[in-house]
């Protein structure tokens, strides 16, 4: 009896340890951008503008990537402009963030998929864990200006490492390394499906294409460099 007692305490406790440690996250609503909650709080950030002639928006460092640059604080939106953050926001245990683009113009409210940035720390974790041991991180080859792919097997990874895209339900990303350290997702594959499904002559070639994912889709091509196409081929733009 008390070997059984026991085991049921130890299961009980199992699922509770693991509700706290995953407390909103796990549910399905809040993995899923809601056009209502995005609008709510755009229609927010638009009155708070009007009311005091900034954005409410948290402060980063002036060379923090466009797309990354501008996340939403909720503190200066509740509870006057909204009652609280959407329940998918990462501040209301949700998996998203919610950002701004275009801010000197006509601020627009998108998400950035937070389960994307996990899996980019984890493949820079094994690529400090190897520098480490080696001093160097493991170049299988060049593929741009300053950009890298490297060797995954090097890094303990059975087959090359890729994330989720937030802008195609079937689409796997390459990950890929700048000289400076700099994890960048590759999102070619995303920028031809909108190219051939939007069928767009909005864009020339030298464009940065990462807008053609925005203007389409709630979400922004986080940890990104800018990309565009050249004899019908996406590649990465030359920033220097």
């Amino acid at each position: 009896m008390r070997v059984n007692r026991l085991s049921f305490i130890v299961i009980a406790l199992s699922i509770f340890l693991t509700g706290c440690l995953y407390p909103d996250e796990r549910r399905g609503e809040n993995r899923i951008p809601y056009e209502d909650q995005i609008a709510s709080v755009q229609s927010a950030v638009i009155q708070y503008r009007q009311d005091y002639g900034v954005l409410p928006i948290k402060t980063r460092e002036a060379d923090t990537p466009i797309f990354r640059k501008y996340p939403v604080n909720f503190g200066q939106l509740i509870p006057k402009y909204i009652q609280s953050a959407p329940g998918n926001s990462f501040e209301n245990g949700g998996v998203f963030q919610y950002v701004l683009v275009n801010p000197e113009e006509i601020p627009e409210v998108k998400l950035i998929d937070l389960t994307t940035t996990r899996e980019i720390q984890e493949f820079q974790r094994r690529i400090q864990q190897y520098r480490r041991q080696h001093d160097y991180a493991p170049v299988k080859e060049i593929v741009g200006n300053e950009l890298m792919r490297l060797d995954y097997k090097a890094l303990n990874y059975e087959e090359e490492p890729t994330i989720s895209s937030p802008f195609h339900p079937n689409h796997r990303l390459p990950l890929l390394m700048r000289t400076n350290g700099d994890i960048v997702v590759d999102y070619s594959l995303d920028i031809i499906h909108y190219i051939d499904e939007h069928e767009t002559d909005e864009y020339e070639s030298g464009d940065d294409l990462r807008w053609l994912l925005v203007d389409h889709s709630p979400f922004v091509p986080a940890y990104s460099i800018p990309q565009t196409v050249k004899n019908n081929e996406v590649i990465f733009l030359d920033e220097n």
